[in-house]
């Protein structure tokens, strides 16, 4: 089994002379009058990992919202309060002016946003994050150069859509290894992984599976259970894809960061109360740090951490740092 450490990340480099949209531009198209706040946490992630350019497309009262949230985010105002088919010329012409497209978050469930999806995934090329309901709706032949981002009811219902038999699908879903679960995953859903897609999946050790590799990554907390943080682990995706345009490594980079920021938000919060656009922020923070501490690091500070109640960002990766170097 291979476990991602921080030396196993690899950050996006920007040019000295890089100009507007050189290091990635990212379209989030999703939301919904049911959930509006998913698409504004993805895309405010994405600009947090790196990206030069975020719009986020949305039905008109979401993307309203978004702007209220944030100055930082474009927003694109669709007509009606949930995606439907006649949406679908409109996203893939805004899609020709991306690097990567971010879909599924927030977008709901109606008949009408299921039409939409099936018709405008056919016609966007760019690399792709499939988040959310847009997992819930799609299959693996809808499917090329994309990450798919499931918890593991996300992937049940992805594989049933993808005509896996009942039975794999079970056996699956009940393994406790996360090495032989992996292995099912890859071996049911090889001609996914031969279009050059990854899955994300998301766990108390996350599982990255590609056509060559299965990684896994340690860390996270409880915490991350709460609303929103499957958004800014998308985001971060992303925002990563957008920059390098690598699959699996901007699959690596998030799934690592986004369960380290969980990490030390926990210990900055002493306890479970940090949200996820606590994470969006907290993105920043991290990234300023050149070396960056293995989750097993983090782990062996629980003595110390027990004797103080709180610890800034700086103060737990300085921690992490000094025993490596040691």
């Amino acid at each position: 089994m291979e476990y991602v450490t921080g030396k196993g990340i690899i950050l996006p480099k920007r040019k000295k002379t890089a100009k507007k949209g050189d290091n990635g531009k990212v379209l989030v198209v999703g939301g919904s009058k049911d959930y509006a706040g998913a698409v504004a946490l993805a895309g405010l992630a994405a600009l947090r990992s790196g990206a030069d350019w975020v719009t986020v497309a949305a039905p008109e009262k979401v993307a309203w919202a978004v702007n209220c949230l944030s100055p930082d985010l474009v927003t694109i105002k669709l007509k009606g309060g949930n995606f439907s088919a006649r949406h679908a010329k409109e996203i893939t012409n805004l899609s020709k002016n991306h690097d990567v497209v971010l879909i599924g978050n927030g977008i709901g469930l109606k008949n009408e946003t299921k039409q939409f999806l099936k018709k405008a995934i056919k016609k966007i090329n760019n690399l792709k994050v499939i988040d959310a309901d847009g997992i819930k709706i799609l299959s693996s032949s809808d499917l090329e150069n994309s990450i798919i981002t499931p918890h593991i009811k996300e992937l049940e219902i992805f594989m049933k859509n993808s005509k896996i038999e009942k039975t794999i699908i079970e056996k699956i879903i009940k393994e406790k290894s996360i090495e032989k679960r992996s292995i099912l995953i890859k071996n049911n859903l090889k001609s996914f992984f031969e279009n050059n897609n990854i899955v994300l999946l998301k766990c108390p050790v996350d599982t990255i599976i590609s056509k060559d590799k299965i990684l896994f990554v340690k860390g996270g907390n409880p915490g991350m259970a709460k609303a929103g943080t499957g958004d800014v682990l998308a985001g971060l995706c992303a925002g990563f894809l957008g920059q390098s345009k690598e699959l699996l490594q901007s699959a690596v980079n998030a799934s690592y960061f986004n369960k380290l920021i969980g990490d030390i938000l926990l210990k900055k919060k002493n306890g479970f109360t940090y949200l996820a656009s606590d994470m969006v922020e907290e993105v920043k923070r991290v990234l300023e740090h050149e070396k960056l501490p293995s989750m097993e690091e983090m782990f062996r500070q629980c003595d110390r951490i027990k004797q103080k109640k709180k610890y800034t960002t700086e103060e737990v990766i300085e921690m992490s740092h000094g025993l490596r170097e040691s």
